[in-house]
Parts: C-alpha cells; structure tokens; sequence
C-alpha cells in the first residue's frame, strides 16, 4: 500500500513538530511519499520579502536563515547537522543569488520563485529527521520531481499527465525501494524551469498532484484541526467532525469558505477514486475525516455550513441579458482576465449578478468599463456580503428545505440578497451581509445540527 502523507506549516512549525511527524510517518506501514509546506510563518515572511528592496534582502535573509539552523541544531547532533549543511548551504546560496538578482526581479514570476523557497528547506530538515533515526530518505523539490505547472502568477495548477509521466521516472524508483520522498509542497515548475506556486494554502494540492502521479492508495493530509467540522468551532463552539464525507461535499465546502483543505485538493484524487483522510498532526490516535467517492448515507439534512466573507456583487444591468448569451460571456470573458474568481451568477431580464472578492472589485469595474453602453448600462455594487454554504444530504429534492433555512437565517435577523443552488444536490448557497454571517451559521447550526441530535 502506497501512501502519500502531506504535512502542513504548523506540523513542521518546531523541532518538537518535526519529531513528531517523523515518527507519525516511521510509523505508517507499507510504501510512503511525504510532502511538506514551509514551516508555519515562513511565507508570509518570503511574501514580505519581495517587497523590501533589494540593499535589506541580505539581511532579512540572515533571520531565515537562522530560523531553519536553529531548528537543525535542536534536532541533530553534531555529526547530523554536518551532513544536513552539505545540503542546506547550496540551497542557501542558491536562494541568496536569486534575491540579489536584477533580472530575475523583472520576471512576472519572480514572487513564485521567492514565496517558494520556503518548502526547500522544510524538506530538508524533516528528511534529515528521518535519516538520522535509521530510514532511508531523499529531499526532492518539485523540479527534481517533474512536478509540471501552467497558468498565471502565483495562480498554477498541474498537468496531471505530465507530473506523472515526470514522477514515475524521478520519485517512484526511491518508493519501490522503501526510500522515504520528502517531497517540497505549494509549487510546480513550467516547462521552461521556472517556479509557478499553486496559490496559498497549495500543498495541499500538490500533494493530492503527488497521490495522483504515484497512484497512491491514500492520501492523508495532516495539519492542525481533526478533520471536517459541522461548522468552524470558534464561531459555534458546539461543531462535531464529521466522520465520513463524499468528494462532492468536501469540495463545496473547501471552495465555500471551510479552511481546513485547498479547494482545490479534491479533484487530482476524485479522477483516481483515491480516498483522502484529513487528520490532526498533534492528535494522530484520532481517525479524522474521510473522504471518497462514496460514504453510508444518514440522511442528515444539513451537515455541515461555512461562510466566505469579504466579497461583493455587482450586479451588471445590460439590456435583454436573458437573450443574448454573447452578452454574457463578453462580461464573464472581461472579469477573467483579472483572474478573479466568481463564486456565484445569477441571471434576470436585464441583469446579470457576479459574485467576486471584495479585493477584485476595482480592477474589474475598470475591465467592464471597457464594454460599450449596449453591452452595460450601469453597475450597482454591493459590498461585504458573506457567501453561506449548507452542506446536506437531498437539499435539492426535499421538500420544503429551503424554508426551513430561510427560517433559520430569520431567526438571525437577517436578509438573503442572492440565493445560489450549489453544482451538485448536496449544497445550497445563498449570500447575506457579512456583518449578520456568524449570526446566520450559529442559527443554522443550532436548528439542523444541535437540534437533530
């Protein structure tokens, strides 16, 4: 059995961390590949990085630095800090070389490559770990790995087919031979070498890229929380993990607002019907949530609700917009190319609503501006709503079950002002003003979740 186990920022935020997850990996039975994101903090500090100038960056590059050489001096006595230095320093003058760079800096992925580098020297210091108690371990980043990546700045995703043909010649050689893969999370490289990183939050994906490529028979994702909760416990205190869930419904949920994987991470997996196990790092004993293709059905209507905050509507008011889908794809085509996500559409006579973040909003009215006045007449915002995200079993096909929410989100004092259908039966999203969200998935929660009970 082959199984790829991703680990995240805060499972190899410490040396006590590292150690822990080490003997969380020894411990695993069969075949094993290990992906890692950079260490907790160190992201948001390269992301920082890239916007000093470049006289501070040597210095600012020293506190990295010591970050990861504190960590390897508590880990490994003297001669294993030797040997993990003959890797550390090249990567270290390689990172260095880049930051001082002038060319580089002009390249539209030079942030790829710089907010990349962190998962290098994780890798590094977790196989050391591993080495130094007896396995046999390799650090590979995703240019050793063939992990292949296309589309924009800091917003790639893989070539599937690609990562595997490049993984089956690059990592499965160290599997088949019980060689433990440390492989860097969060990036692939284009075909011309450079780093393109798949978003924050993007080893989760990665790894799931990483299941794909090996075939895994597991992928487990291991971070700080016990799986997938009814509802975030700091907003309701009372949210149960949920034990089992469909591919379907962790993927609303991760896209909808729920933090615990990348929204993304579900579909390299769903294409191989590999199963996906969500665990606790500080609690490994307890199971998790699990994830496939399938799972017993409990005729729970709700199960689970998570809110996105932070995002506005603009509804775009374009005459006979009901009869003139060129219309329509010419205003989706004008806010693609900000590269914004759309989290909801919705269609009336004359207007078209579009769900954004509140961040994208000022570029893409510039974008649609650009469109002539038969096209759009006029574009209202409304801004800081909340996306709410109910995750059941039949929501599309029992009866009444919109009222029921509804009556719910009354119950919080507040307004829908979009409703959406999710894009399968097990969700239903409706938008409300952020201010009242928290409220709205308490009301929910108590009604379906705590009451059901």
């Amino acid at each position: 059995m082959l199984t790829v186990m991703k680990f995240g920022g805060t499972s190899v935020g410490s040396p006590e961390a590292i150690e822990r997850v080490a003997n969380i990996v020894t411990g695993t039975e069969g075949q094993k590949a290990v992906v890692v994101s950079a260490m907790s903090g160190i992201t948001n500090f390269l992301v920082g990085l890239c916007e000093d100038v470049p006289g501070k960056r040597n210095e600012v590059l020293k506190t990295f630095e010591q970050k990861h050489l504190d960590v390897a001096h508590a880990l490994f006595d003297d001669r294993q800090f030797a040997e993990f230095m003959k890797e550390f320093a090249p990567r270290l003058e390689a990172f260095r070389n880049l930051l001082n760079d002038e060319k580089a800096m002009s390249d539209p992925y030079y942030r790829d490559n710089v907010t990349s580098q962190g998962e290098r020297f994780s890798s590094l210091l977790l196989c050391h770990k591993l080495r130094s108690m007896g396995f046999e371990s390799v650090a590979l980043t995703s240019e050793d790995c063939g992990t292949r990546a296309v589309g924009k700045p800091l917003n790639g995703e893989a070539d599937l087919t690609e990562t595997e043909r490049g993984m089956g010649v690059q990592v499965m050689p160290y599997v088949e031979r019980n060689c433990i893969p440390v492989i860097t999370g969060f990036y692939g490289c284009m075909a011309d070498g450079r780093p393109l990183t798949f978003g924050r939050g993007g080893s989760d994906y990665a790894a799931a890229v990483v299941a794909n490529a090996l075939n895994a028979d597991m992928l487990e994702i291991w971070t700080d929380v016990d799986g997938f909760m009814s509802a975030d416990p700091r907003v309701v205190p009372a949210a149960v993990k949920i034990d089992e869930m469909t591919y379907a419904e962790a993927s609303e949920l991760a896209y909808f607002g729920a933090k615990v994987l990348h929204p993304r991470t579900i579909e390299p997996v769903r294409k191989k019907h590999i199963p996906l196990k969500v665990k606790n790092s500080f609690k490994p004993q307890e199971p998790g949530t699990l994830i496939s293709q399938f799972r017993q059905p409990k005729n729970e209507l709700l199960r689970s609700v998570a809110a996105k905050t932070d995002l506005s509507i603009l509804t775009i008011s374009s005459p006979e917009v009901a009869y003139r889908p060129d219309i329509v794809a010419d205003i989706l085509a004008k806010i693609s190319e900000n590269n914004d996500a759309i989290y909801s559409i919705s269609t009336s006579l004359s207007t078209l609503a579009v769900l954004i973040h509140n961040n994208d909003v000022k570029a893409t009215l510039k974008k649609l501006n650009e469109l002539d006045d038969e096209t759009v007449e006029k574009i209202d915002v409304t801004a800081d709503v909340a996306l709410i995200c109910c995750v059941g079993d039949n929501l599309m096909t029992t009866c009444g079950v919109s009222g029921d929410i509804f009556s719910a989100v009354k119950e919080a004092k507040a307004n829908v002002v979009m409703i959406s259908e999710g894009s399968s039966e097990v969700s239903l999203n409706f938008v409300v003003p952020m201010g009242h969200a928290m409220n709205v998935i308490k009301c929910l929660h108590h009604r379906f979740v705590e009451e059901s009970d």
